[in-house]
């Protein structure tokens, strides 16, 4: 049973950020790897990226701001190199996202989040790891804290995550979601609330009026509701994983 409905438009749609950088790219146990911040953090923050990938701009500079806040943060690459190109709106036709959903898959992605995370583990041993996870990559959140791999979730207009997926989830979650999103719609937002309540863990879910899917990471700076509401989604989390991690 999903969560989500299939993907749409919404998923392909947005604005690039531009700006500055303080990270780096590295080759991190095999796979292309963003990282930024304080590596002798005992904390670490590992961020799961919508289809246009780590090397958007866009997560690129998320990454950076959670950094800024004492994380050491780590964006890996979930596609091997095939994360989606991001065109102009002209160009969106072109893309052929079923087809290529079907060619990352969860039997493909969860091994690799799961392997990065072994690597954390191993090279810095954190006292806690919490997980960021934008459209795609919020299923691969669940499916950590679920795996006991990740001790704090904070998830950004989710896509394609099951039901059973938020049910099991016992650490703290926090979910950034859109007023308008066909893909995490109301009715199963409040189907997810009423899973996180009766668990009894820390939630907390934030609806966003005016904005659609893809505003915590892609949305038109340029609107004043729309620039409200990615920089609180992203002060929400922040101050969740303040609290919880």
């Amino acid at each position: 049973m999903s969560a989500a409905s299939a993907p749409g438009p919404c998923c392909l749609t947005g604005v690039k950020h531009e700006g500055p950088v303080s990270g780096k790219m590295i080759d991190y146990h095999g796979t292309e790897t963003y990282v930024t911040g304080d590596e002798k953090s005992k904390k670490i923050i590992l961020i799961l990226s919508d289809i246009f990938g780590h090397v958007l701009s866009n997560t690129q500079l998320i990454a950076d701001q959670f950094a800024e806040c004492g994380y050491y943060v780590v964006v890996p690459d979930l596609f091997e190199g095939d994360a989606l190109p991001f065109l102009p709106f002209d160009q969106l036709g072109t893309v052929d996202l079923p087809a290529w959903l079907g060619k990352h898959t969860a039997e493909m992605v969860t091994p690799l989040t799961e392997k990065i995370v072994g690597h954390l583990k191993a090279d810095f041993a954190p006292e806690s790891i919490g997980a960021v996870g934008y459209c795609f990559g919020a299923k691969y959140v669940l499916r950590l804290m679920n795996a006991g791999l990740a001790q704090v979730g904070a998830i950004a207009h989710p896509s394609f995550c099951d039901n059973e997926e938020f049910d099991a989830v016992r650490q703290p979650l926090i979910i950034e979601a859109a007023e308008t999103d066909p893909i995490f719609p109301t009715e199963n937002r409040h189907k997810v609330e009423v899973m996180l309540a009766a668990n009894k863990i820390p939630y907390q879910i934030s609806v966003y009026s005016g904005v659609v899917h893809g505003f915590a990471v892609r949305t038109d700076l340029a609107v004043p509701q729309n620039k409200y509401a990615k920089e609180q989604a992203f002060l929400g989390m922040a101050a969740f994983f303040n609290n919880y991690l």
